[in-house]
């Protein structure tokens, strides 16, 4: 896999003009690497590819993989950010969840990273089935006296065919419920800014200075380059993804090929992609922008589609900076305000 991660790099080198300024291990467990398989792979990007001075590198890891001996060694190579996957300080949250560690894991991953590692975020997860406004509260609090630079939260999402999915379905436990997630988020936006951390994008909390290169990225529009089996790729107007199937990916590359899909994207699709993506950051939807990107028709069309939404406050627009962006109230409302702003052909 390791060998074929690493052709797929060379195979695609011309695909990105832009400079590498961050690179992300993600999308699994990217932790079960050895120390020398990730010095290799990140040696095969500074070859092929472009890379900043001081680029963002992260490790996605579990608190059960972290050990003070894998930490020690990981903050000799170039990773220079940790996101650990906390989810919750509570042992019946993560077993709840199917997570493979512990609260203690929790915890103690975090202290030992915090002694090699300045730039380290957490995930979280609220609206947890029976979890109290106290109790989150509490997760809240436990992560803050940790004193990471960033926190990741996610509203609980219940997948298909998954234990929990089970569980609800014979009433071992209450369905997720949308009235506690958003009393939950609230909380959260409340106790995260004052303790200092901006909420840059609609999940994520970072200390001025900390936000994620690599989540910016996403949320503001940049090209990236997907590599591995599932992963995506986007250069601004078109969308590609690797196949999924582990043993084919290899199986190609190894012939020096590249199984693909692809979707072009039109102005509309474009467009709708950027009022989503842009209403969930603090920086909005910029109206210069889409005059030049999509065309004057599309502004004029922004503006009067968010015309009841700036009059009841649930968006707020900036003369000085061109902006339309969410309020507090409006926030939570994000995703179904976004879909009002959406061009729709006729």
């Amino acid at each position: 896999m390791v060998q074929a991660l690493a052709r797929e790099l060379f195979l695609r080198k011309n695909e990105l003009c832009e400079s590498v300024e961050s690179i992300y291990f993600g999308g699994g467990t990217p932790s079960l690497l050895r120390i020398e398989e990730l010095r290799f792979l990140i040696d095969e990007v500074y070859k092929n590819y472009s890379v900043n001075k001081k680029p963002e590198i992260t490790l996605e890891a579990n608190p059960d993989d972290l050990t003070a001996t894998y930490i020690k060694e990981l903050s000799k190579t170039p990773v220079n950010r940790l996101s650990i996957g906390v989810q919750s300080f509570f042992e019946d949250d993560l077993k709840l969840m199917n997570r493979a560690h512990n609260a203690k894991e929790s915890l103690e991953s975090v202290r030992e990273a915090k002694k090699f590692f300045n730039n380290i975020t957490i995930d979280l997860i609220y609206g947890i089935p029976n979890m109290s406004v106290k109790k989150w509260k509490q997760n809240i609090k436990t992560a803050l006296l940790l004193d990471v630079p960033h926190i990741s939260a996610y509203a609980l999402t219940v997948e298909p065919k998954t234990a929990l999915k089970k569980l609800i379905e014979k009433q071992k436990i209450p369905p997720v419920n949308d009235a506690v997630s958003q009393q939950h988020y609230k909380i959260l936006v409340e106790k995260l800014t004052q303790a200092g951390y901006v909420n840059y994008e609609f999940s994520n909390f970072g200390k001025p200075g900390y936000f994620s290169k690599n989540n910016t990225a996403y949320w503001t529009g940049k090209p990236y380059l997907g590599i591995g089996p599932s992963a995506h790729s986007f250069n601004g107007k078109q969308r590609s993804w690797n196949i999924k199937n582990n043993i084919l990916y290899i199986k190609n590359l190894q012939q020096d090929k590249l199984k693909q899909d692809v979707e072009m994207l039109s102005v509309i699709e474009r467009y709708n992609e950027y009022i989503m993506t842009g209403l969930r950051t603090m920086w909005g939807v910029n109206l210069e922008k889409v005059k030049n990107r999509f065309g004057i028709k599309y502004r004029i069309y922004l503006l009067k589609q968010a015309k009841k939404y700036l009059e009841n406050g649930f968006l707020i627009f900036s003369e000085k900076d061109q902006t339309i962006h969410l309020s507090k109230k409006g926030k939570f409302l994000g995703d179904g305000i976004s879909a009002d702003l959406f061009y729709v052909e006729e």
